[in-house]
């Protein structure tokens, strides 16, 4: 009778120490778990922790693009290496799909994507932006010696365009109703004119100054109008607390003269906007 008693109340007392709260290994578990979505909840924190600040971007001169040593340089690519060196992590730089971005983001397979991108109300919306950096635009690219056939907007509605998936020139085309194959890099839209596979392409105005023209790859391109006006951000996870640190990176850099030498180096000076 005594076992008996003896097991029941055994029985009870383990009982008791399942249930939530109760019993000193899940108190301490849980703490462990409230400790680790603190921390977790700092990006700049998990960056430091990892020693890399992984950067998502494309072949996009003069923003991000290889050396002849294979090397990333560029406006973008500078500024991204002088902010890992103050958080005191080293940098990695990540092609990706642009139109994967904010999957890539989100999947942690990045930290960032740092590649001249345009503040647009759907990248805001997904992403933990900074302030605005770079004035830019979106301006249609045609081959140069038909360049005066398409000197307006009415003068595009026959033409097949090459445009970037995910970005800003798409945009600009389809809401234009106008006809357009997406390729996955602005480069490759560039390719397309060059070709002859496509009629024109829409680009971002720095990369067309950069790529196009007398002394580029691409002498016998040019561009004609613009679509649009626009300001280039660094986007981060949403709530990550790096787009605020990169803010104030902005600022000294701006002020030190650190971000107008750089922007000289590449010839973007004239689009630097004011920190």
């Amino acid at each position: 009778m005594k076992k008996r008693v003896l097991s029941v109340l055994l029985c009870a007392a383990f009982a008791v120490s399942m249930l939530p709260g109760c019993g000193s290994d899940t108190a301490d578990s849980g703490n462990a778990s409230s400790s680790g979505e603190t921390e977790e909840s700092s990006d700049m924190e998990y960056v430091k922790d990892k020693g890399t600040l992984v950067v998502g971007i494309t072949n996009f001169a003069p923003m991000d693009y290889k050396d002849d040593n294979g090397d990333w340089i560029g406006f973008d690519a500078d500024m991204a290496k002088a902010f890992a060196e103050s958080l005191g992590v080293d940098v990695e730089f990540v092609e990706i799909d642009w139109d994967n971005k904010v999957l890539e983001l989100d999947a942690k397979s990045i930290d960032c994507v740092w590649n001249g991108m345009t503040l647009t109300d759907e990248v805001t919306s997904a992403m933990e932006c900074t302030n605005a950096y770079l004035n830019n635009a979106q301006v249609v690219v045609v081959p140069a010696d038909v360049a005066d056939q398409y000197q307006d907007e009415e003068s595009l509605s026959d033409l097949n365009f090459a445009v970037e998936a995910g970005s800003a020139g798409e945009q600009e085309v389809s809401d234009r109703g106008l006809n357009y194959t997406a390729v996955t890099a602005q480069s490759d839209a560039l390719m397309e004119v060059a070709a002859g596979t496509s009629d024109a392409a829409v680009i971002d105005s720095l990369m067309a100054a950069a790529m196009i023209g007398e002394g580029t790859g691409y002498e016998d391109l040019t561009y004609t109008i613009g679509l649009n006006t626009e300001e280039y951000g660094v986007g981060f996870r949403k709530g990550s607390d790096l787009a605020e640190e990169l803010n104030n990176f902005f600022t000294e850099s701006y002020a030190d003269g650190s971000m107008k030498e750089c922007a000289e180096t590449y010839k973007v000076q004239a689009a630097l906007i004011e920190q």
